[in-house]
């Protein structure tokens, strides 16, 4: 494959999520060169269930923190939630801490973070992947030192559809999520109207496995790699021969499944190539989620005291989502067509979800 042609596809938030998903992956040097002078100030995160070794979600919010700690000189602190009954006191530990500023990481955590913002109005609060709406109207009323770090990754989930469909040999693909939640389904649901754009643009009928727009297949969490690789090796077994897993630590075992079946995968969040690097050989490209840049930004606006609780949305046009490099084993016209496409997006011509 033509090496400009693949460069191309990659913007600024692949190039930073990358370089921060590597310094995740080890703990910094007290005598790390360039490091800012501590200061009076503390940033603190909560994990979801998935802990921050995921590979994934909470691995790359992690990494905005360590960002934060590195070029800020904050000093921080950590929590990891073994199960989704342990939100509120995780983040009720990190109040009592005296943190300055707290980031929750997911959706499930959305309430619990609500809550705490609304009980200590001195803590600012920032939020991976939750907007705080009304239920009713969906107008924004988030609190005052609340902010919401929101991605469209349907956009480069539409992309990643494209290239699956139009690598995929056996005329159909397979997706499946951890938790049937908005913010795992705009993965799948941008993912599914690639491939449909494919068909309409190619007179092809490669069909999706495991998400029909409404409903489709799930593990039920975001741990259980065994979980994600039954249900992987069940769409290969009906004929998938790609897997895109919306499913934290749990879609793993999808990456598995397709590396042992001789099926191609597609990462989510993070380059898989460098978070899930014994899988790369099999993936045909990742979409990314600068959360990384997103976290350190919002750390950086509170240690400025510029904290404001308007939504942050992460876009194709804004380098807050992308896609990571293709393989060799996407055509390279394919991957002209994909830039295409990435700029038809941004323009408005094609409109994702």
């Amino acid at each position: 494959m033509q090496e400009s042609t693949v460069k191309k596809i990659v913007g600024t938030a692949a190039v930073a999520a990358l370089t921060l998903t590597l310094a995740a992956c080890g703990e910094r040097s007290e005598e790390s060169p360039g490091a800012a002078e501590e200061i009076d100030f503390k940033a603190c995160m909560v994990s979801d269930s998935g802990g921050f070794d995921d590979k994934s979600f909470n691995q790359t919010s992690r990494a905005g923190l360590s960002k934060a700690e590195d070029e800020l000189g904050v000093q921080t602190a950590t929590i990891e939630s073994a199960s989704d009954a342990e939100y509120e006191d995780n983040i009720q530990s990190l109040v009592d801490e005296g943190c300055d500023q707290i980031t929750t990481v997911g959706f499930l955590l959305g309430d619990a973070t609500r809550a705490a913002a609304e009980a200590n109005p001195d803590t600012d609060f920032a939020i991976v992947d939750f907007a705080f709406t009304d239920p009713e109207t969906f107008e924004p009323n988030a609190p005052d030192n609340a902010k919401g770090l929101t991605f469209d990754t349907g956009q480069p989930s539409f992309l990643a559809g494209y290239v699956a469909a139009a690598t995929s040999e056996s005329g159909k693909v397979g997706t499946f999520g951890g938790l049937n939640i908005p913010t795992v389904t705009i993965f799948m649901t941008g993912f599914l109207q690639g491939v449909e754009y494919y068909n309409e643009e190619t007179g092809e009928d490669v069909q999706v496995i495991g998400w029909n727009g409404k409903s489709g297949s799930f593990t039920e969490d975001f741990e259980d790699q065994a979980k994600g690789q039954q249900v992987a090796e069940q769409m290969i077994q009906q004929g998938a021969d790609v897997i895109f897993p919306v499913a934290g630590p749990a879609g793993l075992g999808g990456l598995k499944a397709a590396q042992d079946n001789d099926a191609f995968g597609i990462w989510v969040d993070t380059d898989g190539c460098v978070s899930a690097s014994e899988y790369c050989d099999v993936l045909l490209t990742s979409v990314l989620k600068a959360m990384d840049v997103a976290v350190a930004s919002a750390i950086e606006d509170s240690v400025n005291d510029e904290f404001t609780n308007e939504v942050y949305q992460g876009t194709l046009e804004n380098d807050g989502v992308g896609l990571a490099d293709l393989g060799d084993q996407v055509p390279a016209e394919v991957a002209d067509k994909v830039e295409e496409l990435r700029q038809m997006i941004i323009d408005g011509e094609i409109t994702v979800g």
